[in-house]
């Protein structure tokens, strides 16, 4: 799966759901369709607290098209803490943080190992 964007609609979704859930953290599995990450999934038992945010990876849906995760920071910080590389690579290949204040630019995206990539916002 080669993945190359995100929609700005989804992106906008995850800046409303930091704030919805600020100062907690939030958590979420990402889906693409033809290379654009475009949906969400909210995983039944997911715990959030306001350092953290898991669930269990065996409540995660059977979907080929997982492509990664998303996740808040209420703290603002824009890079993954150690535990978000140990998370990383359990679901899929792409990871994005959003930040406090979650506005259009508060938000990164990571490979599985970490390292930081692009991806361009489409419609």
């Amino acid at each position: 799966m080669a993945v190359h964007g995100i929609s700005r609609d989804l992106l906008a979704m995850l800046f409303e759901l930091g704030r919805e859930h600020h100062p907690n953290e939030f958590v979420a599995v990402l889906r693409e369709r033809d290379g654009i990450i475009r949906d969400l999934d909210l995983v039944p038992g997911t715990i959030v607290r306001e350092e953290s945010a898991s669930f269990r990876i065996d409540m995660l849906p059977l979907d080929i098209h997982q492509a990664g995760s998303a996740h808040s920071h209420p703290n603002g910080v824009l890079s993954p803490s150690s535990a978000d590389l140990r998370f990383f690579p359990t679901v899929g290949r792409y990871h994005i943080i959003v930040g406090y204040p979650y506005r259009e630019r508060d938000w990164r995206c990571y490979r599985a190992d970490g390292s930081p990539t692009h991806l361009e916002v489409v419609e």
